[in-house]
């Protein structure tokens, strides 16, 4: 289901496709695929998190659909509708 933008072969590259995408407004949140939760692109545990495991979506509900769950940090309304939604 997720599709994959291709960032570029190294760090550099990929840093400044990003920020491109960014202003663009083609990425407006991040992810971290091996936890499969996404946040605003300046929470402050995303930008804790390693590099590999970042991905980034167009949209909210593209994360939903690839199975991503709200931050508990960044979007802590999200998170609490998602986890009484999960009881």
């Amino acid at each position: 289901m997720q599709r994959h933008i291709d960032l570029g072969q190294n760090i550099s590259a990929r840093k400044r496709n990003v920020r491109q995408l960014v202003k663009q407004s083609k990425i407006v949140l991040g992810g971290n695929k091996k936890l499969k939760i996404y946040g605003t692109l300046n929470c402050p545990s995303g930008k804790r998190m390693k590099t590999e495991n970042r991905v980034f979506f167009s949209s909210e509900k593209e994360a939903i659909m690839n199975g991503y769950r709200p931050c508990g940090n960044c979007l802590k309304q999200k998170y609490q509708d998602w986890k009484n939604e999960s009881i």
